[in-house]
């Protein structure tokens, strides 16, 4: 898939993230991870992302990173496009894609690097050198200690003609606006703030049609239902939603810390195809909130 086949797959209909299966003893399980693909592709999301933030990137080491990229692509090859998460600092991300792109991927979403802070010339010279270092398509994520301008996506789109698409996780509005009126079409624009489905409609009126579903791991119904109704302007079924669903998940959700992928792996395990615990530094819910999160769920019906 070239860089702008992938651009194209991304500009309509809903992206997920899957969940990264672990066994009791956390490491990876891949006959899992493939039943969980096999579970969720018919469900109708376009394009899925393989060791995504949801997937817990932060927690894989190299070689188990290869691994679910690779079972990734095995499981959806010629039905669903797979994209692989890569971050880290320069040396490590370039490995990260590169490694992606020899096990089949699509494409690549450049998380954000670790821990310090950088100047928007160090930015682009990361971004720069991982575009650089691939041929696919690659997807840059404004969250964290990433958040390029619009000067400086200006920069990368004049040198990386694989760079073809930009996710937010900052809700920066003003932000937002400037590098859409400055980039146009040059992007494809993807919303990533976590439980985008609250924040959807507004990032919509910003030029940001398309986002990602943390939910579709255990409500998949729901999210497309949703998705739909979002996509159709249907205004009566989203808020519906919002007040019976994704606002109470979201008193639930934030009560911890990192909860935001623990209360996925919770749901994935209440609708019968867990993928085990959260990796440390992560927690799981407590018991209570596993229990109200499994009322919320069965409001909802089957899935």
């Amino acid at each position: 898939m070239s860089p702008q086949e992938l651009r194209q797959a991304l500009s309509s209909g809903l992206l997920s993230f899957p969940l990264t299966d672990f066994d009791s003893e956390l490491r990876f399980a891949p006959g899992g991870y493939t039943e969980r693909l096999e579970w969720l592709m018919p469900y109708g999301a376009t394009v899925l992302f393989a060791a995504g933030g949801t997937g817990e990137f932060f927690s894989l080491e190299p070689a188990e990173y290869a691994e679910v990229v690779k079972t990734a692509v095995q499981a959806c090859h010629g039905r669903v496009p797979i994209v692989a998460g890569a971050g880290g600092g320069t040396t490590l991300a370039i490995k990260y894609a590169q490694e992606a792109e020899r096990q089949g991927a699509q494409g690549i979403l450049l998380l954000p690097h670790y821990l310090t802070e950088a100047s928007q010339e160090g930015l682009v010279a990361h971004v720069e050198a991982v575009c650089k270092s691939v041929r696919f398509g690659v997807i840059v994520y404004n969250r964290g200690g990433c958040r390029l301008n619009a000067d400086s996506l200006a920069r990368l789109a004049e040198r990386c003609p694989n760079l073809i698409g930009f996710k937010d996780g900052l809700g920066d509005i003003e932000r937002i606006v400037q590098i859409r009126q400055r980039l146009g079409e040059r992007f494809v624009y993807i919303g990533g703030m976590p439980t985008h489905e609250v924040y959807a409609r507004a990032y919509q009126a910003l030029g940001v049609p398309t986002y990602s579903s943390a939910v579709f791991n255990f409500i998949p119904r729901t999210a497309m239902e949703f998705y739909n109704a979002y996509a159709a302007g249907d205004t009566a079924t989203t808020g519906r939603l919002i007040d019976e669903f994704f606002l109470p998940y979201l008193e639930i959700r934030n009560r911890g810390e990192g909860y935001a992928v623990s209360i996925v792996k919770a749901g994935a395990a209440l609708a019968g195809h867990g993928a085990g615990p959260v990796r440390p530094p992560l927690s799981d819910l407590k018991p209570a909130e596993v229990e109200q999160l499994g009322a919320l769920i069965a409001r909802l019906g089957p899935q």
